[in-house]
C-alpha cells in the first residue's frame, strides 16, 4: 500500500490540521524547497527537501507526517509523541531501510535507461499531461514505478524496503489488472518485485501469475585511494 504523505499543523485551540502535502505545498508555495515543484516533483524528493528546511520527518506504518519545525513541540505532544514503528515486512529491520528504499525508488527511475530489466530496456512512463511514472497515482493505488520498454509494453514496479512480503504479490496484481484494462488493452502488462530479499513465500506466490519477476538488489560499498595530485597545477 502507497504510503500518504501529510503535513500536520498545530491550531491555536489545541487542535491539529492534516493536509495531503502536495495539495498543502500548492496552497502554501512559499513553502516549496527550491528546486522543486508541487505537481511534477515526487513526494519523496519533496519529502527531503522539507527535511533540510528543518522539518520533522516521522515515519509510520501507512503514513508519512512532516511537522513544521516552529511547531513541532505542539504537534508531539497532541499526537503522544514518534511512534515510529516497521511498515510490516518480514525483516525487523529500522529506519535506515527506509532511507534505501527511497534511494532505490530515486536510483531506479533515474536510471531505467541503463539498465535491462527482465531482457528488456525500459523507460519511464509519461502520460500525455505530462505525469511520469514515479508515484503514478490510480484508482486502486499509487504504483511505485510505472515504465515501459521499446515495444510499448506496460512494466509495473513494486519496491519493498528488505524482506518482501507474500501480500506484495496481491498490491502487484491489483495495478496490472487495472492497467490492462485502461491505458494497457492490446499491449502487455508485466509486473516486477524488487527487494533486498525475496522470501519463499512471496516466490510461491509469483510462480503461478504470468509475467511477474522478482528481482533482489544488492548494494557495495567502496573506498579507493584519490591519488597524488595531477602535474601542472
Amino acid at each position: 500500500m502507497a504510503k500518504r504523505f501529510n503535513i500536520v499543523l498545530s491550531r491555536t485551540d489545541g487542535g491539529l490540521e492534516v493536509y495531503r502535502m502536495k495539495e498543502w505545498l500548492r496552497r502554501n508555495p512559499d513553502h516549496i524547497p527550491e528546486g522543486l515543484d508541487a505537481t511534477q516533483s515526487t513526494s519523496y524528493q519533496l519529502r527531503d527537501g522539507l527535511r533540510r528546511l528543518g522539518w520533522i520527518v516521522e515515519e509510520h506504518p501507512n503514513e508519512i507526517r512532516l511537522l513544521k519545525p516552529d511547531g513541532e513541540s505542539s504537534v508531539r505532544d497532541i499526537l503522544g509523541g514518534n511512534e515510529e514503528t516497521e511498515d510490516g515486512d518480514e525483516s525487523g529491520q529500522t529506519e535506515a531501510a527506509f532511507a534505501l528504499e527511497y534511494q532505490l525508488r530515486d536510483f531506479l527511475s533515474q536510471n531505467l535507461h541503463s539498465i535491462q530489466v527482465c531482457g528488456a530496456h525500459l523507460k519511464l512512463f509519461v502520460d500525455p499531461t505530462g505525469r511520469d511514472g514515479v508515484e503514478f497515482q490510480t484508482p486502486v493505488g499509487a504504483i511505485d514505478i510505472l515504465a515501459v520498454d521499446d515495444s510499448g509494453a506496460f512494466f509495473v514496479f513494486e519496491l519493498k524496503r528488505a524482506r518482501s512480503p507474500d501480500h506484495a504479490i496481491g498490491q502487484l496484481a491489483r495495478y496490472m489488472g487495472w492497467l490492462k484494462q485502461t491505458l494497457a488493452r492490446e499491449t502487455g502488462v508485466h509486473g516486477v518485485i524488487v527487494a533486498k530479499e525475496i522470501g519463499p513465500k512471496l516466490r510461491y506466490a509469483a510462480s503461478v501469475i504470468p509475467n511477474v519477476d522478482l528481482l533482489e538488489y544488492q548494494i557495495e560499498f567502496t573506498l579507493r585511494e584519490a591519488g597524488e595530485l595531477p602535474d601542472g597545477l
